[in-house]
């Protein structure tokens, strides 16, 4: 389904209730770091997939800037390249990488027992497209990635920091658009999925007031070069239960830039 603008009304959903108020980061972010543990299972894959296949980022105060993406270093080839922000359990970034081994995916989550399941689901697929990094997308997409580089930037079910106050948190703001406008090749795709009727209220309306003057995105009219169709996650499927529909947009970086 693409959605260009147009959302539903339901306000039924909140934030998970395994979430607290930890951050990895000194300065406002837009997740919340989930406790969790790793089975024996995810540990073994950690340790022995984590070093090739996954990056940590820095963080503290005293951090440094993150040394670029090397991706083509990284996958061992040169392909388009896909960011996936809050890839959760991993569930639709395999699926979609299995069905587009032309393209070369980067999954970033906070979420270790996530990511622990990411790498099981690509080892036990055989799958070479996928990589992982821990940390902050803001800073994966200010520090690492280059501008017109990206073919794809996904962003799935982020959180929708029901309340007013928190709204600064969103992880979609005008600054976060005109970042990834900038960041995607032209021709690139921004792919957005929410829950949340606010959040695709709020998502729409930033969408339709960006800046031209900036690096912006327009909506999709013709036949995306990235697949669109998800599978539908547990979170997804509770959502349908609950009667919360799923709001979807596609964009486009213009050819050329105004």
């Amino acid at each position: 389904m693409r959605d260009h603008g147009g959302v539903n009304t339901d306000s039924s959903a909140g934030p998970q209730d395994d979430t607290d108020r930890s951050r990895l980061y000194p300065r406002v972010t837009s997740f919340r770091f989930r406790r969790g543990s790793l089975t024996a299972g995810q540990i073994r894959n950690w340790e022995r997939l984590w070093p090739t296949m996954g990056r940590d980022l820095r963080t503290g105060p005293d951090r440094t800037t993150e040394p670029p993406l090397d991706a083509p270093a990284w996958f061992g080839r040169t392909a388009p390249l896909i960011i996936e922000v809050g890839s959760g359990t991993g569930i639709s970034t395999a699926a979609m990488a299995a069905e587009e081994p032309e393209h070369d995916v980067v999954a970033v989550e906070v979420y270790q027992p996530g990511l622990a399941q990411l790498l099981g689901l690509v080892d036990r697929g055989g799958l070479t497209n996928v990589r992982m990094v821990r940390g902050d997308a803001t800073v994966v997409l200010t520090e690492l990635v280059e501008s017109d580089s990206l073919a794809a930037v996904r962003v799935f079910f982020p959180d929708p920091w029901p309340k007013a106050r928190h709204h600064k948190r969103r992880f979609l703001q005008s600054g976060t658009l005109a970042l990834i406008a900038d960041r995607l090749a032209p021709g690139g795709i921004l792919h957005i999925a929410t829950d949340h009727s606010d959040y695709a209220e709020w998502i729409a309306e930033l969408l339709a007031t960006q800046d031209p003057a900036r690096p912006h995105v327009i909506p999709l009219t013709y036949d995306s070069p990235i697949l669109l169709e998800r599978p539908t996650t547990k979170f997804e499927g509770r959502a349908e239960r609950e009667g919360r529909d799923v709001n979807e947009f596609v964009y486009v970086k213009p050819q050329v830039k105004a």
